[in-house]
């Protein structure tokens, strides 16, 4: 997710807690979004729906942290 923005994202990890729950979470869902659908025959069920747009969510918060963090070391 974001290779340009790969060195700032390992910063924020070590530096921005409230990034790092952001950045965690998007991983949580990801996971779950996996075994959802590798546990059903359809990836367009209710609840992994939810959960991608859940996730979509956080990556949007997630690179607006790191564009405002970026523009800020500019």
């Amino acid at each position: 997710m974001f290779p340009e923005y790969r060195e700032l994202i390992t910063k924020l990890k070590t530096s921005d807690a409230h990034f790092l729950r952001k950045f965690d979470e998007h991983n949580q869902l990801d996971e779950e979004i996996k075994q959802h659908e590798a546990h059903s025959s359809s990836d367009t069920t209710p609840e992994v729906k939810i959960l991608k747009s859940k996730k979509l969510h956080l990556k949007e918060e997630i690179y607006q942290i790191l564009k405002k963090h970026d523009a800020q070391s500019a």
